[in-house]
């Protein structure tokens, strides 16, 4: 009782750190908050003293910000979150609006994500069904790398492009019903299954390794049976991810509902953001970070479930074994051919302007075509991997080490989780900015202050199961300290996932970067950066689609590079591997599993 009232006011105490922080943007980042505002109500209209004193004394500003916080705050007590101050509007029902069309489109995501998931692991799943299953091999392939790495605005401008206006399929644009939900859905759901769906296929292996696998295909159970009780088995560690998916597909979803013009929250949110539209913001940010603790809670007590008393006795098999890296020569392969890019356009002149040769298809001389300014697209692309590469490889070297080390420390981490996973990358950006200043690290401050996260996340999921394994308990009772533990059991099963999950997640930093590029929080021109590739040439994406797919086919080779370089992160041999023989063949492991 007294660690969940401690974990309920460390909770408490993030929401109003990250609230006021809110509260106080405007002053943190220097600007006037009447001139923001009025701008946004009035481009035209002068800023003149006596106009600007005007808004101030509407909104009560030379009240100071912790007076206005006070009076935000007092007033949530009989369920009003103000009114805001563009439109005058109560906000409370603006924002629930906005919530219940962001919950709709989550919910069209999530089924494309539980679609895509399942094809990712299609393989693996007929494979294990029939005990024809190498541990020591996944089903999956660079396909499901290379649909996790298409950003998620691309995907949008292209479904509502093809599908809905050329083939008029779908519509495309607005939000008026269930048909409305499909293509965003889709562009929404297809890169966060496939991240799913990987993490997943990591996994199964070793569930359909375990002596309940073979034991019910022996009494004659269905190869149905054992697929659906083996994603039963491996579930719980991931359920914490896709908690941390629901908030980020709510609240995160800016540029697909740009895109679409769907008024959901975090569109709302961005618009609030950028007009400084405090009483929205801080609302918005509010119903966020309570549908985290909600999603937070939902999928612990999930997790809960579907282990069952093993996790509770400490009976539960270990799914980390140690086994030699699957041999491939993929990585050799993708990364010669990346390599191979960036070498070819090094030579070049990124910043060359030539208007004779303005979206020129890829040729001879140029060989992935010219932008609308007439240069060369393999010389940006080129160029702008040094800056990508490195940047986003740094970030998620950075993510990685913070995100075990927090993920030790479940505790701390879970509350502090969910508070980071709810400020939209937008926000944070923004919120970044104002402390930090401007500049060409903003960006990677804000994606690096939430990368973290997913990785902490499932670093406490997997430490919660292997802490209750079998062959640590029999340690325990050998009489092992905690420092050995966690040296020679603990880390050894719980860092090579996660930092598989890392290298899989290294194309999705290096789209958080071009996310905010495309929304022009990012990289500013001239710029070869790949965020911003992709942004500057997406208006002539019908007309030049070289254009967009020359830095999109790239962000799609660092994707399948990610998870074909992530099958050599595995446990070495060593005694461990004696040790997981001996529990596959232990019947007291079969009896808890199938119990």
């Amino acid at each position: 009782m007294r660690q969940t009232t401690t974990a309920l006011l460390w909770r408490a105490g993030l929401a109003v750190a990250l609230v006021c922080g809110i509260g106080l943007l405007p002053w943190l980042s220097r600007t006037d908050p009447a001139l923001t505002v009025l701008k946004a109500r009035s481009a035209d209209r002068d800023p003149t003293p006596e106009v600007l004193a005007a808004v101030r004394d509407q909104l009560g500003l030379d009240a100071g910000p912790l007076t206005l916080l006070g009076r935000w705050a007092g007033g949530l007590f009989h369920g009003d979150a103000g009114h805001s101050w563009i439109s005058g509007d109560a906000v409370t029902p603006a924002v629930l609006e906005a919530l219940g069309a962001s919950l709709l489109l989550m919910a069209a995501a999530l089924a494309a994500a539980a679609l895509t998931a399942t094809a990712v692991c299609a393989r693996t799943l007929r494979l294990g069904a029939r005990l024809r299953l190498d541990a020591g091999r996944t089903g999956g392939s660079g396909g499901s790398a290379m649909l996790a790495a298409l950003p998620e605005f691309l995907t949008a401008s292209v479904l509502a492009t093809v599908v809905g206006v050329q083939l008029g399929w779908l519509p495309a644009l607005g939000w008026y019903g269930p048909r409305w939900t499909v293509l965003p859905g889709l562009a929404l759901g297809l890169p966060a299954g496939a991240v799913l769906g990987r993490l997943l296929d990591d996994l199964l292996p070793s569930a359909f390794a375990e002596p309940w696998a073979r034991a019910a295909a022996a009494r004659g159970l269905s190869g149905r049976s054992i697929a659906r009780q083996a994603v039963r088995r491996c579930l719980p560690a991931l359920l914490p991810n896709a908690g941390l998916f629901v908030v980020g597909l709510t609240g995160g979803a800016v540029a697909v509902e740009q895109i679409f013009d769907i008024p959901g929250l975090g569109r709302t949110t961005l618009q609030a953001a950028l007009a400084q539209d405090l009483p929205v913001l801080q609302a918005g940010t509010l119903v966020l970070l309570l549908l985290a603790a909600v999603s937070t809670g939902a999928a612990h007590l999930a997790a809960r479930l579907l282990i069952g008393p093993a996790l509770r006795d400490r009976a539960l098999p270990t799914l980390h074994r140690r086994r030699p890296p699957a041999p491939s020569r993929l990585p050799l392969l993708y990364g010669g051919l990346l390599l191979a890019v960036v070498a070819a356009g090094l030579p070049r002149d990124p910043l060359a302007l030539d208007t004779d040769q303005r979206l020129r298809p890829p040729s001879a001389t140029h060989p992935f075509g010219t932008d609308a300014l007439g240069r060369d697209l393999l010389a940006r692309v080129s160029h702008g991997a040094l800056d990508t590469l490195l940047l986003a490889s740094g970030i998620s070297a950075a993510a990685l080490l913070v995100g075990v080390l927090l993920g030790l420390l479940p505790r701390l981490s879970g509350p502090l989780v969910d508070t980071v996973n709810a400020v939209p990358p937008v926000l944070g950006a923004l919120l970044v900015t104002a402390v930090a200043g401007g500049g060409t690290a903003t960006p990677a401050l804000a994606v690096g202050v939430v990368a973290w996260a997913p990785l902490a996340a499932h670093t406490s999921a997997l430490l919660r199961q292997e802490r209750a394994a079998l062959h640590l308990t029999a340690t325990v009772a050998l009489g092992a300290g905690r420092g050995h533990l966690l040296r020679h059991e603990l880390l050894p099963a719980v860092v090579p996932p996660v930092a598989r999950h890392a290298l899989l997640r290294l194309p999705g930093t290096a789209l958080a970067l071009a996310s905010l590029a495309f929304l022009g929080l990012g990289a500013q021109p001239p710029s070869p950066e790949w965020g911003l590739l992709l942004a500057e040439n997406q208006p002539y994406a019908e007309r030049a689609p070289w254009a967009v797919l020359a830095p999109a086919a790239v962000l799609a080779l660092l994707g399948a590079l990610a998870v074909a370089a992530s099958g050599g992160v595995r446990l070495p041999r060593g005694r461990g591997r004696r040790r997981a023989t001996a529990e596959q063949t232990s019947p007291d492991s079969e009896l808890v599993t199938a119990r």
